[in-house]
């Protein structure tokens, strides 16, 4: 198919019968209907945000709903669409946390921290690719005052493919770049320690970690961000996640959490009294 697309300029056309004839054939766990195709008023229609009973009914319920819902919304840009829309307008100290799972399950686990305007946009098993696509929806049309960016545990993980660290970093350059331009003030969040993924047992990536890290700090320094280390806090010192702080070496526990509040609290504080001096950063 590679070859054809090479020959002919059918790639477009050659596309399009790919995802059809997936659609058909797809495996007895996918669940999903046949969807509104091209530019449409409500693109969320058919995008299954929750699983449905089929779903759940599945042989393994996560795989079926998640193939049913990134065939349609890679980015996944319609999981808050219903909730972003139903905001009313920002506060002068909206803060916005984006990122993967470990900030998803932060409101679950502390929902008392996302009040007063500080709402949380992560979502479970994402990229730094896939959140710089949802970035406008679910970040600048939001116009918050703060954007705390925690993001990266999942492109080490491999999640959407093999990447490279300066992929990475490049993903995380673009939103901060955006998120700029609209004078956001911008927090960007050390990735959490782990010695293994549960998902991944194959990989080993506490150095990786430390090297994004690493670069993380520098181009927060560079570019006058705060940098949030929740890394100093949660780790065991041999690269992976203190076992009183995480129940799977991953994902930070209750107790994690609260161990990471104190950093956030102080990082948007700053970055607010940076924020209302008219300052994109702490120039």
């Amino acid at each position: 198919m590679t070859r054809l697309c090479r020959l002919f300029a059918f790639c477009a056309a050659v596309s399009l019968t790919l995802v059809s004839m997936a659609l058909a054939d797809a495996p007895a766990d996918s669940v999903v209907a046949a969807p509104q195709v091209g530019v449409t008023a409500d693109p969320c229609k058919d995008v299954p945000s929750e699983p449905t009973a089929a779903h759940k009914a599945a042989a393994n319920p996560w795989a079926a709903w998640m193939q049913d819902w990134l065939k349609l919304d890679w980015a996944q840009r319609c999981r808050y669409h219903a909730e972003n829309s139903a905001l009313p307008a920002a506060a002068s100290t909206r803060v916005i946390f984006l990122g993967d799972s470990i900030t998803e399950a932060w409101k679950n686990l502390d929902p008392d921290f996302f009040v007063h305007d500080t709402l949380d946009r992560g979502i479970s098993g994402q990229t730094t690719e896939q959140m710089l696509l949802r970035l406008r929806p679910d970040v600048l049309e939001l116009h918050p005052a703060v954007l705390h960016i925690m993001a990266g545990t999942n492109d080490i993980a491999g999640n959407v493919g093999p990447t490279t660290l300066a992929l990475i970093q490049g993903n995380i350059q673009s939103m901060v770049e955006l998120a700029r331009v609209q004078g956001i003030a911008v927090i960007l969040a050390s990735v959490p320690p782990a010695a293994r993924f549960g998902w991944r047992p194959e990989l080993q990536p506490a150095a990786t970690i430390a090297a994004l890290n690493t670069w993380l700090r520098e181009f927060a320094a560079r570019e006058h961000l705060i940098y949030a280390d929740y890394y100093a806090v949660l780790a065991d010192g041999q690269g992976g996640l203190l076992a009183a702080l995480s129940d799977d070496g991953v994902h930070p526990n209750a107790a994690g959490y609260a161990a990471m509040k104190p950093i956030a609290q102080a990082a948007v504080a700053r970055a607010l009294a940076g924020h209302r001096h008219g300052a994109r950063g702490l120039r």
